[in-house]
């Protein structure tokens, strides 16, 4: 595990232009392309399927998109390895397979916003999976290219850097297209979500492609090689490598990522339909629970960035699954209590400052997990193991709403996250032990 507290002393220099280099400018612009399409087929989408007139259960089951983040890693290596023929000789590896996602992505929601769910399910359906799908495969690409575009000492300013615009790109998605559904319709929100992919494509044609840094770059890259040797280099070394540098403690670590944010997921499903259910409007839902939220999750994103510097990640990240947990209890007296904006407020507080702080500790720590030689595929495995386990609880909990009512069912969002509080603290010990080998 890579030291992120390393050359600390480096990033709280009083020059402000270190943190306007254009790495980091970068790195939000696509954190903004990568945030975009997540709530489009996740919360919004929801808050769609909600009006009109879709089954809760039948809503939460689109909780199960996200098996195509959960199961990413199965063409990572793909991603991680082949060329796309011309784009990659004018553009590189990783701004190629960018490109081409970002554009499947906006093609895709343009399609979408001319399906109507009440009555064309099953393509509304298959149009959704193909922009999750696009989705995973920008975000492989993605992470890769942030990994690999600067040293270690620099992940956790641009991890921040990619959860502010990730985040931004989530009160867009969630905000915006509410506020253009109420006052136009959901078509017509989500072809101009589709329009608002012209900031990623932007970027991955203006900024530069990071230097392969991978051994294996000759092997793998001749066309003429034999089919066994690419399953080796690109698909078994990567996922051997994780279980050789960790050994037993492996099973650990994938266990706690698979935990870290069930508790969200199995909760986020059911966000905008509760806030439709118990009498909010959209336009409020914008205001407070989305653009509101924004301001709220950019602050503890810089929190979390600050965090890490300061205290280290072994100590953000037992922090983080306290918080995830407990901010569910605030959902709990809201639904108790009834649509109260105060209330609301303080909800949305709790539960986006969360989401940034917990994002960026979360994206900082599986970056230091990953080898340089396998970038795209070992991260692809984390974020996969990370979404899996807590997309499948989602999936249901639209049946478990129904049973329990509310309340019940965010205090069974909270225990869920019990788990990854237990194992953070092994987590937290084991990062510790390697900060202080370093360090000697």
């Amino acid at each position: 595990m890579r030291n992120l507290k390393q050359k600390a002393n480096v990033l709280s220099s009083n020059n402000w232009r270190f943190y306007f280099q254009e790495k980091i400018i970068t790195l939000f612009f696509l954190g903004f392309s990568a945030g975009l399409p997540f709530p489009l087929v996740y919360s919004t989408l929801t808050g769609w399927l909600e009006e009109a007139d879709i089954e809760r259960s039948t809503i939460s089951t689109f909780a199960w998109l996200g098996f195509a983040y959960s199961f990413k890693f199965l063409w990572s290596p793909l991603v991680d390895s082949l060329k796309i023929p011309v784009l990659s000789n004018w553009l590189g590896r990783r701004r190629a397979w960018l490109l081409v996602s970002q554009l499947g992505i906006a093609c895709s929601l343009f399609l979408l916003s001319g399906i109507d769910p009440g009555y064309a399910l099953k393509m509304f359906t298959f149009v959704a999976i193909a922009v999750a799908l696009l989705s995973a495969t920008q975000d492989i690409a993605l992470d890769a290219y942030r990994i690999e575009i600067a040293e270690i000492e620099m992940q956790g300013l641009l991890a921040a850097a990619y959860q502010y615009g990730y985040r931004v790109a989530i009160a867009v998605g969630t905000a915006g297209a509410f506020l253009i559904a109420e006052y136009g319709s959901w078509s017509i929100s989500y072809k101009a979500m589709s329009l608002c992919m012209l900031v990623g494509i932007g970027t991955t044609l203006y900024c530069n492609e990071p230097e392969d840094k991978r051994y294996d770059r000759k092997l793998i890259q001749g066309k003429r090689e034999q089919f066994k040797q690419w399953i080796l280099l690109a698909v078994v070394n990567p996922f051997t490598d994780f279980f050789k540098r960790y050994g037993s403690q492996a099973i650990i670590l994938l266990l706690f990522i698979s935990f870290f944010r069930v508790s969200d997921y199995v909760l986020g499903i059911l966000a905008s339909p509760f806030y439709l259910d118990i009498g909010f409007s959209k336009t409020q839902i914008a205001g407070v629970a989305k653009f509101y939220g924004l301001w709220v999750s950019l602050i503890g994103t810089a929190f979390g960035a600050t965090a890490i510097l300061k205290f280290g990640v072994s100590k953000c990240i037992v922090v983080a699954t306290i918080l995830i947990a407990s901010t569910n209890l605030f959902f709990a007296l809201m639904a108790y209590t009834g649509p109260y904006m105060s209330l609301l407020t303080i909800t949305i507080s709790a539960d986006n400052f969360t989401m940034g702080f917990a994002g960026t500790v979360f994206i900082a720590y599986l970056s230091s997990l990953t080898n340089l030689s396998f970038t795209a595929t070992q991260y692809a495995l984390f974020t996969s193991v990370s979404t899996f386990l807590g997309k499948f609880a989602a999936g249901f909990s639209g049946n478990i709403q129904e049973s329990i009512g509310w309340v019940g069912f965010f205090l069974y969002a909270a225990l869920m996250g019990v788990p990854a509080i237990i194992l953070s603290l092994f987590v937290a010990k084991k990062i510790q032990t390697v900060e202080a080998h370093q360090k000697r």
